[in-house]
């Protein structure tokens, strides 16, 4: 009888010892459900499906402890109503492009694409290796926001018009849907500008309501039938060379997670950051031939004089948006200051080498 007491008792203290000792991993394992909505049209490839695959990646990486519901567009909140729903707390994170929230901060646009500025390599270069990623998150932080780069097109196609561009004042009157320091640099050259969300363009331009758009390259604009609605396909996309997504967090959710599911999601964002990107590179070549021999779209170059009207508006556009705000100024001369040292390298790298071989 003692002997069984004794067991009976050992058996007790064990299970207790059991639940002390377990009650550190039952919070661990503690599950979190987010909302992510986006600035991309429902079933968009690479962009729209991009967000669904980090948060796929999130879910993996946290071993199911960090679910999000993904909401295209205007399923949720307005297609440019992201930050703001974010920066609330409405939703927990978004997916868009930084030159949509000029009017929030100018320092904003910087962070997306500048006017004969950096391509994908060298803006992944600012960000990770530069200071760029520190200066954006300075630049979110007063929103309530932690930014993170999540995709890049590349370089992008200077657009659709359905007249020819064959002297900078080509551009006066005419209506055309293009953001970012870009729209503001044909502004300066007599352009009309016009911000609109991707669901919304083709019709504006088919409907004359616009006479010109750019969006992203030719696989995207293949799928939007841009083709349909205007003659001349421009190239090069001089107002953004290498295009960056970004991924935005509600700082406050983001600073509560524990520090390894903050992990996952950067980790989730880097690993897109690079799919996306090699996605549109390796998409686009098939989708232009597809515009070109089959709808027989007329693919122009911008004429080497407007190239340099634009890069010289675009010099004077960029001081000008820099004194809208401290942090623009800021973050301009970094951004200056950062381009001169690769340039350096570049110009007898990649520069000769694509001379080369082209």
């Amino acid at each position: 009888m003692k002997r069984r007491s004794f067991l009976q008792k050992t058996a007790l203290a064990g299970a207790a010892a059991a639940t002390t000792l377990s009650a550190p991993n039952v919070w661990a394992k503690k599950t979190y459900l987010w909302r992510m909505v986006t600035s991309w049209p429902p079933g968009l490839p690479i962009l729209q499906t991009g967000a669904e695959r980090f948060a796929r990646r999130v879910e993996e990486l946290s071993g199911g402890r960090l679910r999000i519901q993904v909401y295209a567009g205007g399923e949720l909140v307005p297609p440019l109503g992201v930050f703001d729903a974010v920066s609330q707390g409405t939703v927990e994170c978004g997916s868009s492009a930084a030159y949509y929230w000029a009017g929030r901060e100018p320092a904003c646009q910087w962070f997306a694409a500048v006017p004969f500025g950096f391509n994908a390599q060298g803006i992944n270069t600012w960000m990770y290796s530069g200071g760029g990623l520190k200066l954006w998150e300075e630049t979110y932080a007063p929103f309530n926001l932690v930014p993170r780069p999540m995709g890049n097109t590349g370089v992008q196609m200077g657009g659709w018009f359905n007249k020819e561009i064959n002297t900078t004042s080509d551009f006066k009157g005419l209506k055309m849907r293009i953001p970012g320091l870009g729209g503001k640099v044909l502004s300066k050259a007599g352009a009309t500008v016009v911000l609109l969300a991707g669901g919304e363009i083709y019709t504006s331009l088919e409907r004359g309501v616009i006479d010109a758009t750019e969006w992203v390259g030719p696989l995207h604009d293949l799928r939007m039938g841009f083709y349909q609605a205007a003659k001349y396909y421009y190239y090069p996309g001089w107002h953004e060379p290498g295009t960056c997504m970004e991924l935005t967090i509600n700082k406050k959710k983001y600073e509560a997670l524990p520090r390894e599911l903050q992990m996952a999601i950067d980790f989730a964002a880097a690993e897109c950051n690079t799919w996306i990107l090699s996605e549109f590179e390796a998409k686009n070549g098939e989708a232009l031939q597809t515009l070109v021999n089959k709808y027989k779209v007329q693919l122009k170059c911008f004429p080497k004089k407007v190239l340099q009207d634009l890069r010289k508006l675009a010099e004077e556009t960029l001081e000008e948006e820099a004194n809208k705000s401290k942090q623009a100024r800021k973050v301009h001369e970094a951004f200056k200051t950062f381009k001169k040292k690769v340039e350096a390298w570049g110009t007898i790298s990649e520069r000769v080498y694509y001379d080369v071989i082209g």
